[in-house]
């Protein structure tokens, strides 16, 4: 049977508190033995999430809501924020990215999406008039 930990974590939206979340997100990755690699992509993936709920979302609370849930083989994290949502024009465009023959501006920021679904096993986006829900699953590499 496999232990389990979940953990909820509220963050403000102030400069560098994604970094809080990373750390949480870190520290359960490690407490299961997940590779450095792993732990790292984890990381990023949580900082961009949190960054872009942070710039993005227009939230009234300004708050970013993490949900971890970790197992002995996998971790899943939950970010969401109650602001005004993605459009879905806004979520295709961050599919094209990295199409070949697609010209973009390399200076342009708007990656995060991309970088986390490059990163992480499974990534499912959730977004409506009242906020936003991103949710990744990093799978414990075998060793």
């Amino acid at each position: 049977m496999s232990d389990e930990h979940k953990i909820l974590l509220t963050i403000p939206m102030y400069p560098d508190m994604e970094l809080a979340a990373a750390k949480t997100g870190s520290a359960l990755a490690e407490l299961k033995d997940f590779t450095e690699e792993a732990v790292e992509e984890i990381q990023l993936a949580i900082i961009e999430t949190c960054i872009n709920a942070s710039e993005h979302s227009q939230s009234d609370d300004k708050e970013v809501h993490i949900q971890f849930l970790v197992t002995d083989d996998q971790l899943q994290v939950k970010i969401s924020d109650r602001g005004v949502g993605i459009t879905t024009d806004t979520l295709d465009g961050t599919r094209l990215l990295g199409t070949p023959g697609l010209h973009t501006d390399l200076r342009k920021r708007g990656r995060g999406l991309q970088i986390i679904r490059a990163l992480m096993d499974e990534v499912v986006i959730e977004s409506s008039p009242n906020g936003t829900t991103v949710s990744f699953t990093k799978k414990k590499p075998p060793k």
